[in-house]
């Protein structure tokens, strides 16, 4: 006769689900608290103090003004702050640790909308560190010196600064959702972002039709009627904006998430 104990099941059907934000908080913890993600962040914000440094002491007079200052911090953050984001998206896949996340949340599709909040917060606090950063260096452009321009229009504040860097942070969200590997995410989005334009340039000169069809193909050239001129694009512009970001956004980031319901975690 047996002495074993009869099996016991535990109910957890009344037992309230893990709130939406306190998922997006243990994803942002996961970004700044860790040791890589605490320099790399450090590590991007005194890049961009060491840039404007720079740029306060070789700019020439009139092109110290706080507008030059918002451009080159967000060209700077245009190249490094996605990959954070990549990182931030990565973290399951490249440190073996998602069994436990998806353990506690067997819901991926909400890890997937925690981590896209997490980096969306994220984003908003970098960029204003750099704003503060601009507004630091505008005023020690004007200590030695110069008289600079405090006021800054809403169109280059807007375009080249705040939506230039959530484009850059979406690309890099959904190029990390496609590959789920931190080194190559952010060899691809190099690639992206360095490579693909020059090979889009070469195409254009060797080919004399290329040139229109590169935007409503090439995300790149696509985005730049957004940043230069006047910042009024055209309706057509605007539609190759919507289809390329199409290819390059929504595609990826529909099929990683496909891929990210799917995929075994061991």
């Amino acid at each position: 006769m047996s002495n074993a104990s009869p099996m016991t099941t535990i109910d957890v059907s009344a037992t309230p689900p893990v709130p939406l934000a306190r998922l997006a908080q243990v994803e942002l913890r996961k970004a700044m608290d860790t040791r890589a993600g605490f320099w790399v962040n450090a590590g991007v914000l005194g890049l961009v103090s060491v840039v404007l440094l720079i740029y306060v002491l070789v700019a020439p007079d009139g092109s110290k003004n706080f507008g030059d200052m918002l451009t080159v911090s967000g060209a700077v953050l245009g190249y490094f702050l996605p990959i954070i984001i990549i990182m931030l998206v990565t973290s399951e896949q490249s440190q073996r640790n998602g069994l436990v996340t998806f353990t506690l949340e067997p819901r991926r599709s909400r890890v997937v909308i925690a981590k896209f909040v997490a980096g969306l917060g994220l984003t908003v606090g970098v960029l204003a560190v750099a704003v503060v950063l601009s507004v630091l260096f505008t005023g020690i452009a004007a200590v030695l010196g110069d008289a600079p321009e405090w006021s800054v229009e809403g169109t280059l504040l807007f375009n080249s600064f705040l939506l230039a860097n959530v484009i850059g942070v979406l690309t890099g969200f959904a190029i990390a959702m496609l590959v789920m590997n931190t080194p190559a995410g952010i060899v691809i989005y190099f690639a992206y972002t360095l490579v693909l334009p020059i090979a889009v340039g070469i195409l254009g000169a060797l080919s004399e039709g290329f040139d229109k069809i590169a935007p409503w193909i090439e995300f790149n050239t696509a985005q730049q009627p957004l940043f230069t001129g006047d910042y009024q694009p055209s309706g057509e512009e605007w539609a190759q904006f919507a289809t390329a970001g199409v290819i390059w956004l929504v595609v990826p980031l529909v099929l990683g998430t496909l891929r990210l319901l799917r995929i075994e975690f061991k």
